[in-house]
């Protein structure tokens, strides 16, 4: 039995990146073992993926003496465990966990990019992560950018050679479930449950935004271009995420409005994403960062009409005036006149989303994904053991 170690900074990104994932390639016959540091949903996360999980304490943050101990712990781990395969997700999983696994002698090192963070970084700090995602790949013996334009970036930017680039089917890292984004399955107690939330008006043409609430998400352009378009009177602005204000900030006069405003709901997150989905008359992504946003495929799922910043990531799903709108990053002047539009022009909103929902449905589906990693994994067993 061929056995991997995933790892991820924090269990969430288990849980909601790589969902069904692990438990996909168990039932293919290999041992599976989870990393990632503690968490209240590892025990979930164990249960729904039937593999074992081990706490390494990251950080999110930059700090040096606890990384240290970090990748001397997953070190231990790695050549206890004797792995044919180290795959690793999010900047700090994928630093040490690829320093560690080729200190530890492991053949097939794997790290997928889901989105750079200094592409939105200050001058200062932009050269340490440059640098770190550079050792990071050095470290690898293959990268999967997550996204076509994602790749082209990687290229662009040299920070490898494209002998180790590897793109995954169209894109994603985990594809779309179907069966669970689909209005047909919904269950009426939550769709009861998420109307009580956000307690919308008879007529409240219903803006849903979903992440974190964070600035590089593009959460103070969401709220002011709301606040300032001709339709915040008859709309109701649904924020659904959790704020990370020590980690990126949104300005506290942005988090007072969210917080006050009668016409803005926010709500902390909830696993009832489709239901909230459903009750949406259009999905904003504002974000300034991506590799591949799993949102815009849900959104695209439930056909439900999006509006979009013009980022990587974005627009490898999101066709301006094809499969919805997008607009430049940024700038809350034009998110606010496609909010304007896409209340005035639900029908053509409507022709939009019924476009992506036929694309979503062809090339992302969940279970497709899950083949082509796995069929990866056997290619780089088969490439090692012919050498």
């Amino acid at each position: 039995m061929s056995k991997i170690i995933r790892i991820t900074t924090v269990p969430i990104s288990l849980k909601l990146l790589l969902s069904g994932q692990m438990k996909f390639m168990k039932d293919a016959d290999w041992e599976v073992i989870m990393v990632s540091a503690d968490g209240r949903e590892i025990n979930e996360i164990v249960k729904k993926e039937d593999c074992r999980h081990e706490v390494i304490p990251f950080t999110r943050k930059i700090t040096p003496l606890q990384d240290l101990s970090c990748l001397w712990q997953l070190y231990n781990l790695i050549k206890k465990e004797n792995p044919d395969i180290v795959h690793t997700h999010t900047p700090k999983a994928g630093l040490l966990g690829m320093l560690a696994a080729k200190l530890a002698g492991v053949k097939v090192r794997i790290h997928t990019v889901a989105g750079l963070p200094y592409m939105v970084a200050e001058k200062q700090k932009k050269s340490l992560l440059v640098n770190i995602e550079k050792l990071t790949y050095s470290w690898a013996t293959q990268v999967w950018p997550n996204s076509p334009s994602l790749k082209k970036f990687i290229v662009d930017e040299e920070l490898v050679g494209q002998e180790k680039l590897k793109l995954i089917g169209f894109g994603s890292s985990n594809g779309v479930d179907l069966e669970k984004f689909n209005r047909g399955i919904l269950k009426e107690n939550h769709l009861v449950a998420a109307t009580m939330r956000i307690m919308p008006g008879d007529n409240d043409f219903i803006i849903l935004a979903i992440g974190r609430l964070v600035k590089d998400k593009g959460i103070e352009e969401m709220v002011s271009a709301f606040l300032d378009s001709k339709i915040s009177d008859r709309s109701k602005l649904v924020l659904l995420g959790s704020f990370e204000q020590e980690l990126n900030p949104v300005d506290e006069e942005i988090v007072r409005k969210i917080s006050d405003h009668p016409r803005i709901v926010q709500i902390e997150w909830t696993d009832h994403v489709a239901h909230y989905l459903a009750l949406a008359d259009v999905l904003v992504h504002p974000s300034h960062r991506e590799g591949f946003p799993n949102v815009l495929l849900e959104a695209g799922a439930m056909q439900v009409p999006i509006i979009c910043s013009d980022i990587i990531g974005n627009t490898d799903i999101v066709t301006n005036k094809k499969t919805g709108l997008v607009f430049p990053v940024k700038n809350k002047e034009f998110l606010k006149d496609a909010l304007e539009f896409a209340y005035i022009k639900r029908d053509i909103m409507q022709e939009l989303a019924d476009n992506l929902f036929k694309e979503v449905e062809e090339k992302y589906q969940r279970k497709k994904m899950h083949q082509l990693i796995l069929e990866e994994y056997k290619n780089s067993m088969r490439t090692i053991e012919g050498n």
